[in-house]
């Protein structure tokens, strides 16, 4: 057996998708479909409930799962502890996030962290990767916090006994559009003709966000897609071209909003409202660690 497997088995069942698991693992699909049958042959019984929909583990599948985190978050924990006597566990304090929250709300957080970063000689690592990754990073150890997004669509698969969760902002997806001279918006929803679409890529969060809110909305407009990227800062600069029209972080946008460079279109019904959490272990984290944690708790 190879602790690769149970890796695989942890993206599985947070995705509930082979094609995801596969993406998110790095490898193809036949091969991810592989290394599933390999890992249920050397436990010897079935792990996935075949013709499913969505993917359903077994009852012997959820134990596996349940076993493969508490040994990966194990092997996490020896690592740390191989890095504290080394010494740079107390210094050194790990995140994972996405690009967009990068950006906006950890770059508001470090401003607070300045001073504690100073005084201790402390660094903090960031680490941006998709929502299941940094969901995997943090059950198996290899970071001390996660920040990311929540939606009843965005369910992160973390065992509540084991870890804990802060919200950091409230934020919401909002149709923006260029604005031109006199105020006038590049695009309209009430033109009556499809209106050139920036698009997430589907891997994204914030993509699976946009994608359902419209399909299920009564008034969706009409839309034309036109681009599809993994890069909500990329969308941002488009939009400011010109080129189309996109959903995007209040965070990210407000500002260009205020110096009237964008403007929202639609009304509220069209808006995608979220949280900001910040998640940790429950077990005690380095001191540097844990006077971040406070920091980031509302005031």
């Amino acid at each position: 057996m190879q602790v690769k497997w149970l890796e695989d088995l942890v993206a599985l069942a947070q995705t509930r998708s082979f094609t995801r698991a596969a993406e998110l693992r790095h490898v193809t699909h036949p091969a991810f479909g592989r290394r599933i049958k390999a890992l249920e042959e050397w436990a010897g019984v079935a792990l996935l409930e075949r013709g499913k929909t969505p993917l359903t583990l077994t009852a012997a599948g959820e134990r596996l799962l349940e076993d493969a985190r508490d040994l990966l978050q194990g092997v996490g924990q020896a690592r740390e502890a191989l890095q504290g006597a080394a010494g740079r566990q107390d210094t050194t304090v790990t995140l994972a996030t996405g690009r967009t929250l990068a950006r906006t709300l950890v770059a508001d957080w470090l401003a607070r962290l300045q001073p504690l970063l100073e005084r201790t000689h402390g660094q903090l690592q960031i680490r941006t990767r998709s929502l299941a990754e940094t969901a995997q990073m943090l059950d198996r150890g290899e970071v001390d916090f996660m920040l990311t997004y929540h939606h009843a669509l965005l369910a992160v698969q973390l065992n509540a006994r084991q870890y804990s969760y802060i919200t950091m902002a409230q934020d919401r997806l909002v149709p923006v559009t260029r604005c031109e001279a006199g105020g006038l918006r590049r695009f309209d929803f009430a033109a009556g003709a499809p209106v050139p679409y920036l698009a997430y890529a589907p891997t994204l969060a914030l993509g699976r966000l946009v994608a359902d809110h419209l399909a299920n909305h009564p008034q969706a407009p009409q839309l034309q897609r036109v681009v599809e990227c993994d890069s909500a800062d990329a969308l941002l600069e488009y939009t400011l071209q010109g080129s189309g029209i996109a959903w995007l972080p209040w965070s990210l946008v407000a500002a260009a909003c205020k110096a009237g460079q964008l403007a929202l279109l639609g009304d509220t019904r069209l808006t995608i409202a979220f949280e900001v959490r910040l998640y940790r272990a429950k077990k005690r984290l380095s001191e540097l660690a844990e006077a971040m944690w406070k920091t980031a708790k509302p005031r």
